[in-house]
């Protein structure tokens, strides 16, 4: 197993939000300029407030790319009845790039775990070209990123990270 997408199996990543894959393509995304994003690492939700940049790798600018965030451990990692939640979503990202070149689809929603340790997951796909992934999801809630990838003929993922945040409480903010 590639020790890249190991972290992605142990985090039940793989499983819960998409199936196998080799990653292919390099996702960087960093929140205020200064916080990357690791498989598995904590970060506080003040520093996720803001929509983070996310770098897109790859080896063309004319290759586009779909980039998607959404947390499976919705309302609660123990009762997950709305996973998948959708926090945001970027089609048509260039190659090469980050996600302000794309079109936002679906704007970021900052998260807001109420109720344990949730993960949040980014997985960038690669498109067929421009303009192939048509339309935002009804709904941000019960989103399914497998069957996105389905509908909108995107295969398996390309690249995915992930992190955890809960809520703050005074005490962990000292």
């Amino acid at each position: 197993m590639s020790r890249l997408i190991e972290p992605l199996s142990v985090g039940r990543v793989v499983g819960d939000v998409v199936d196998i894959f080799t990653p292919t393509v390099k996702l960087n995304v960093i929140y205020n300029s200064n916080k990357r994003v690791s498989n598995g690492h904590e970060l506080m939700p003040a520093v996720i407030v803001s929509r983070p940049r996310a770098e897109v790798g790859g080896d063309d600018m004319r290759e586009a790319y779909t980039l998607i965030m959404t947390d499976p451990d919705a309302p609660s990692p123990s009762d997950p009845r709305l996973r998948e939640h959708l926090h945001w979503m970027v089609t048509d990202i260039p190659g090469t790039t980050d996600a302000s070149f794309g079109r936002e689809v679906v704007s970021y929603e900052t998260p807001r775990p109420a109720v344990g340790i949730h993960r949040y997951v980014f997985v960038l796909f690669k498109q067929r070209g421009r303009q192939a992934v048509a339309g935002a999801p009804a709904s941000r809630d019960h989103f399914n990123t497998r069957a996105f990838s389905l509908d909108h003929g995107l295969g398996l993922p390309v690249a995915a990270v992930y992190f955890n945040a809960q809520r703050e409480t005074a005490a962990r903010r000292r």
